[in-house]
């Protein structure tokens, strides 16, 4: 929760508690923590599918907070995976299941001066809580904020689904908005009034009621990366006259929809979605991350160019998805329901669902609910995965009408499957060109679903390829890791998706290298390698490059091979990358060949020695060295297996 405080008096108050902890894990304490927190932050990416995975501990002391006896305390915790026990001075608070969700607890009544904090946190198998079965690590820990929440007695809503009490849900009407502006509470008599500012904090609408619905003359519309305009709405309840508690939330007018011929519309103009999937574990921290990582996530998404982002395979922090709002990318939200129906785990899918909408419906940047991901790809019992999946569609539809529902299908999930037809729309995780040979099959895939099922809006929610920067190869080939086939692969589907316009949506998987312990074949074990820049986010990939090329209009070249010093051929194949129209190449100073092209540029070089090569178009330069060798570098080539035999989870 933010702190939230008006002119005349501070109404709400926070205390982060993130300092002081002691963990008694896997091996053995208690030792002093701070949180953000994982005990798999190591051996959950290096590989062996042997990270630990059980109940650890975290204990905290904490004085007692001042306040009044007009005020309740709540305890809030932002994400711990997967399930949490919490007990204050030794008396049970409260259970939950999920980790990538905020929930929180009145602890007014348990209060003693002095306080013992006690969280038992586990993320064992099991067969009711997802996840259980994906391609990535899920590492156990306290690893967001925990916060004390001092509110006033009479307040808005805080105990359902980790909500706030406040729903927003914007529309266009001609050239202004209609903002329906709903609260929830439980003060009998109680007032509430409803305030709208513009970006500029200039008061744009007044009302007051516990459902009403405002109008914004002349509204700016929140139109993606070109100009993401929010608004603020601010609710205060009013007892006797009085002003006892305030909530505000940013928001942004928008309209949206989906044509399967056409494909994605906002505000009423044809836009494409064309971005990448994230998932939020960094290299040494997993997903113990600060507001620094996450914004440097951001940064990285922006440069390339992207407008679109889906936040896989669960609920991420709100912090992201406000820099969403932000910063104009429309994101598809989703829970984990991934690989494995359990039936035993049908409730968790539903509180998943509950607490993802409820928390999240204020982000303009989201048009779309997950239902899941690749759940065919294991599943025994259909008939109860698909009927987990028409509750869970009408579920979202009930809690909002407002957006739309898709999911993620498995590759050797075929067109006609029944549960790719569920939601409003779809989605496919296709890897055509580097799990099986023939980028050519995209061609052929898509053209017959969409030949088949004309009305039904496609998308691509992953496709990738692995690279890790220290491959490379002259003539580079599915399966080899190298930077150079991952730009092969990539430059195919970009020009493949420019010429379906139909299809809504296209998902690169993934931005980011990430942590998947259970991978122990092709590439470093322990990681999945198709991001488009490194698990550190040291390293830019090339192919990062291209979609900049493709995306970005930032003026910019880049050469490609800058790692690949070391070159047996004679005569070597530069690649360049660039949004600009013509590119020149010099080698030792003398121009090479300039070009007039389309985002990608190949040069015949002659290797003899040390070669100096520097890449101009227009007012952007870039430099890199290569040389000629007598024997090809062997750091250049994957050892072991090919990546072609590794898990398609």
């Amino acid at each position: 929760m933010r702190n939230r405080g008006c002119g005349r008096m501070n109404l709400r108050t926070t205390i982060n508690l993130n300092a002081g902890w002691t963990f008694t894990g896997p091996s053995g304490g208690p030792r002093p923590v701070a949180l953000p927190h994982t005990w798999n932050a190591i051996d959950g990416q290096d590989g062996g599918n042997d990270y630990w995975r059980g109940t650890c501990v975290y204990e905290k002391g904490f004085p007692k907070p001042e306040f009044g006896a007009d005020q309740r305390v709540y305890l809030e915790f932002r994400g711990v995976n997967a399930s949490a026990k919490v007990e204050l001075n030794g008396a049970e608070v409260g259970a939950h299941d999920g980790g990538y969700s905020t929930f929180r607890w009145d602890v007014t009544d348990l209060l003693q001066d002095e306080n013992a904090l006690t969280v038992h946190v586990d993320n064992s198998v099991n067969d009711r809580v997802y996840p259980q079965k994906a391609d990535f690590t899920f590492y156990g820990g306290i690893y967001r904020d925990v916060l004390l929440l001092l509110v006033p007695k009479d307040h808005f809503e805080l105990d359902y689904c980790g909500g706030e009490g406040l729903k927003i849900t914007p529309g266009v009407d001609g050239k202004d908005g209609r903002v329906r502006v709903e609260t929830f509470h439980h003060v009998e008599g109680a007032q509430v009034r409803v305030k709208l500012t513009d970006a500029a904090g200039k008061t744009v609408a007044i009302g007051t009621g516990t459902d009403i619905t405002l109008a914004v003359a002349n509204v700016r519309l929140w139109d993606g990366v070109k100009d993401p305009y929010l608004y603020t709405c601010e609710v205060t309840l009013v007892v006797d006259g009085e002003e006892v508690d305030r909530v505000s939330a940013r928001f942004g007018v928008r309209t949206f929809r989906v044509d399967p011929k056409e494909g994605f519309f906002l505000n009423g103009r044809p836009y494409p979605l064309r971005g990448v999937s994230r998932h939020q574990d960094w290299k040494g921290i997993g997903n113990a991350i600060t507001k620094e990582h996450h914004d440097a996530d951001m940064a990285l998404i922006r440069e390339m160019g992207a407008n679109t982002i889906r936040l896989a395979h669960y609920q991420h922090d709100q912090y992201f998805y406000d820099l969403c709002d932000r910063y104009g990318m429309v994101v598809w939200a989703e829970i984990p329901y991934i690989s494995e129906h359990m039936p035993n785990g049908r409730e968790n899918t539903l509180s998943q669902a509950k607490e993802l909408v409820i928390q999240n419906y204020n982000h303009p940047s989201i048009v779309v609910w997950g239902v899941s991901n690749e759940i065919t790809i294991s599943t025994k019992d259909k008939k109860d995965m698909l009927d987990n999946h028409r509750v869970l569609n009408d579920l979202y539809h009930e809690l909002d009408p407002s957006r739309l529902t898709t999911l993620a299908c498995y590759a050797m999930c075929g067109p006609f499957n029944r549960s790719a037809h569920i939601t409003d729309l779809v989605s496919w995780n296709l890897y055509l060109g580097w799990y099986v040979p023939g980028l050519w099959l995209n061609d052929l895939w898509v053209g017959f679903f969409h030949l088949i099922y004309p009305k039904r809006p496609l998308g691509y929610s992953e496709y990738g390829c692995e690279a890790m920067p220290n491959l490379h190869s002259s003539k580079p080939r599915r399966g080899d890791h190298t930077e150079e086939y991952q730009c092969v692969y990539h430059e195919y589907l970009l020009k493949f998706f420019e010429k379906r316009p139909y299809m809504w949506a296209t998902h690169v998987w993934n931005m980011f290298d990430f942590a998947a312990d259970a991978r122990d074949q092709g590439g470093e074990p322990g990681m999945n390698h198709k991001g488009l820049v490194t698990f550190d986010r040291k390293t830019k990939k090339d192919s990062f490059y291209l979609y900049k090329a493709w995306w970005s209009e930032e003026p910019f070249v880049h050469i490609c091979g800058s790692r690949y010093v070391d070159r047996p051929e004679a005569v070597t194949t530069v690649k360049v990358y660039s949004n600009q129209e013509k590119v020149a190449l010099y080698a030792n100073g003398e121009l090479v060949e300039e070009k007039s092209g389309d985002r990608v540029f190949e040069f015949q070089v002659p290797l003899e020695g040390k070669v100096e090569l520097e890449a101009e178009a227009g007012r952007c330069s870039d430099r890199c060295v290569i040389r000629h060798v007598d024997e090809p570098n062997p750091a250049y080539k994957l050892q072991g297996k090919s990546s072609n035999s590794a898990n398609w989870v």
